[in-house]
């Protein structure tokens, strides 16, 4: 089981549906496909749905063209099979996990090849437990990722279209191996977790998203040739809180698949009376839903202070670091959506839109906080 895999919670196709469109020039891959959000809120209207279908259409054709020239001004394909595994890491982002895809938008166009390429990878990773039917196979899949980032780095060819995109980007932005290895190590470590091991305290949960959401936005940074220690540091808060909020989020799933809530630190959970003994071994039940939104009120507290500390920094941030710190935004909203819920996590309006707020809204908050460079 991969610890807060926060990827099998929606994907863009839950609450959009998307269609190929015949306005698609043929020089554009049709296969980003990249329908806009705004389509689910406009299908409601029906006495607006012919002009809604028609600037639906400009939208989609303005939005691929601006993905397509950021794509090939950032250092450009060298074959249509590149081109291809770029969009497929398009595709990947868009699917699963959609309020990133969202952020990585607000980008420069120069950043946002290396962008989708670097979190495409990260999707990789965290979804290799979910979609294996066997924990062997999944950690067979994490083991390969390892083997691949070796590989990329001595430059020999790997049939994948994710490795071959982040390869690309690797080798113009002459990216840190050491944070891409950081976060595939820290999966596998995680994945050889026994579902009834409980991590003792809430630092190890914070080390795992440094270890995995941090280390993206680090990555992210240095293929953008930002280099900043006020931004790392500001990267580092915002994915600890990222990952942290996520995890919570992954709770029911956690426990519906092994029937523990074994990612709720020790600490947390005596504190909240949440322990149990049982063959000599210490189990987390839920004898109590009040106490269970206790123990996530405190994790979720943790994840708020990053996020303060994360703004305090923002006036030293220098600004064409400040859209790749956007992930901060969806992280206030996940946030807020739990605040809402009384921090029950079994509380369905938690799955509903874009991290409890309705897409068009999620959007609208996004864009602002872009627009006026802050995270």
């Amino acid at each position: 089981m991969v610890l807060g895999s926060p990827f099998h919670f929606y994907s863009q196709a839950q609450y959009f549906k998307s269609n190929r469109s015949s306005l698609f020039p043929s020089s554009i891959p049709a296969d980003l496909n990249l329908s806009p959000p705004l389509s689910a809120a406009a299908a409601h209207t029906s006495t607006t749905a012919s002009l809604t279908s028609s600037r639906h259409s400009i939208f989609r054709i303005k939005l691929l063209f601006t993905l397509f020239v950021g794509f090939k001004s950032g250092g450009g394909f060298t074959s249509s099979s590149l081109r291809a595994s770029f969009s497929y890491c398009v595709q990947q982002v868009r699917s699963y996990d959609y309020h990133h895809y969202l952020c990585l938008l607000e980008l420069p166009l120069n950043m946002r090849k290396a962008a989708f390429a670097i979190r495409a990878f990260n999707i990789e990773t965290a979804r290799a437990m979910d979609v294996a039917s066997d924990p062997k196979i999944g950690l067979m899949r994490l083991l390969w990722w390892q083997e691949a980032i070796d590989k990329i780095y001595a430059k020999k060819a790997i049939e994948h279209p994710t490795a071959q995109a982040l390869s690309s980007v690797i080798h113009e932005n002459k990216i840190t191996k050491g944070w891409l290895k950081r976060s595939v190590e820290a999966r596998i470590n995680d994945a050889r977790r026994e579902s009834n091991e409980i991590p003792e305290k809430i630092k190890e949960l914070e080390q795992y998203a440094e270890d995995t959401a941090s280390t993206i936005l680090y990555t992210t940074l240095q293929a953008g040739g930002i280099r900043s220690t006020i931004a790392d540091h500001a990267a580092s808060h915002v994915g600890k809180a990222s990952g942290l909020l996520l995890l919570i989020k992954s709770l029911p799933y956690h426990a519906s698949r092994n029937r523990h809530f074994s990612y709720i630190p020790t600490e947390v959970a005596a504190k909240h009376g949440l322990l149990s003994k049982q063959g000599g071994q210490i189990e987390l039940h839920l004898d109590s839903r009040e106490n269970l939104c206790s123990a996530v009120f405190d994790m979720a507290s943790i994840a708020n202070v990053h996020l303060q500390k994360a703004r305090e920094l923002a006036g030293k941030v220098p600004a064409e670091a400040r859209p790749v710190l956007l992930p901060a935004v969806p992280a206030q909203v996940l946030l807020d959506s739990l605040s809402q819920a009384h921090f029950d996590v079994f509380d369905p309006r938690l799955s509903r839109g874009v991290l409890g707020l309705p897409p068009l809204w999620f959007q609208v908050k996004l864009k602002w906080h872009s627009w006026r460079g802050k995270y």
